[in-house]
């Protein structure tokens, strides 16, 4: 058996998760990698990443590297002689760094690869209307998420799962996975499938402010789709238009009723305390929204000091 001495990079919760399963099946961690400090909140004071904060209570050395080929940065990787490393919502690492290990670097992501390359696989499936997708152990390559498959485990989307539920399934049975990618390349019965050189796969594009814009006239089904694989972050958005005034907003949760009628695409309709969105064979009922510089609401705590006019329509 092979006696390991794991660094271990990534950022954010996602990443926190696999780093305490390592922790808890007591492994040797000689060090994290993680993104540097960064100004957040009104008053932009410096705050740690997830993963940081997690190691600090875990006595683990941290690395905040700047420059990831930095000569002084690379001196220190080689002191802490690690022979594995394992890479979890990090950034992608020069060939100095995942080829340093004996045993190589591996990552974890959160697709059945070699669908959902790149930075937002959960979001995408969701976007897309999958019924399944999963997590991906593999060996790092020169190419983004090209790497040789090490494991595979699938996991169910339910029809009501957000970006956020799925994000924590995911993050679940990702840190599971990378237990058991750990004890086959300890006991150095790693076995691995090449990737499929075809470039007909399902792509993560990164999420930018045209690709999580609704529009209204697409089918009732893309548009739920896409409020909750933007759900909670970054959030599906689109333009309000009301007695004239035309304001940006965010929706965050919404649920779609398939039913005939002859309003207009776009036209908002109240009932009962329920915002509604008519669309192409029904309706998108808006259950929370949020207002230009006002917090995200529950639709019936908005309507009590918000009047939508009969003129309001979704854009």
């Amino acid at each position: 058996m092979r006696d390991l001495r794991i660094l271990f990079m990534g950022t954010p919760d996602f990443a926190v998760e696999t780093l305490k399963a390592i922790i808890e099946h007591r492994y040797n961690v000689v060090g994290v990698i993680t993104a540097p400090d960064r100004p957040a909140g009104r008053g932009r004071k410096l705050r740690a990443s997830a993963v940081k904060e997690y190691a600090i209570t875990k006595n683990l050395k941290v690395l905040q590297p700047t420059n990831l080929k930095d000569d002084s940065f690379i001196e220190e990787l080689s002191l802490l002689k690690a022979n594995l490393n394992i890479v979890v919502a990090f950034r992608m690492l020069p060939k100095v760094v995942w080829n340093m290990p004996e045993y190589g670097t591996f990552n974890l992501h959160a697709s059945l690869l070699p669908d959902y390359r790149g930075a937002a696989p959960i979001n995408w499936a969701i976007i897309n209307g999958e019924q399944k997708t999963g997590i991906t152990t593999f060996f790092i390559d020169e190419k983004i998420d090209t790497g040789h498959v090490i494991f595979q485990k699938e996991v169910t989307i339910d029809s009501d799962d957000t970006a956020g539920i799925l994000h924590d399934k995911l993050m679940v049975q990702g840190g599971k996975l990378v237990i058991d990618t750990i004890k086959a390349i300890e006991n150095d019965s790693v076995t691995v499938k090449p990737q499929p050189k075809e470039d007909t796969f399902k792509t993560a594009y990164k999420l930018n402010r045209e690709n999580t814009k609704i529009n209204w006239e697409e089918d009732i089904n893309t548009i739920h789709n896409l409020i909750r694989g933007l759900s909670p972050y970054p959030s599906a958005w689109c333009q309000l238009y009301n007695k004239g005034i035309s304001e940006n907003i965010k929706i965050y949760d919404a649920k779609s009723i398939i039913e005939a009628h002859n309003h207009e695409t776009g036209k908002v309709i109240i009932e009962d305390s329920i915002i509604k969105v008519a669309v192409k064979s029904g309706y998108i009922l808006l259950n929370k929204l949020q207002l230009p510089g006002k917090k995200a609401m529950e639709s019936k705590a908005l309507l009590n000091g918000y009047v939508f006019y009969r003129d309001a329509k979704m854009s």
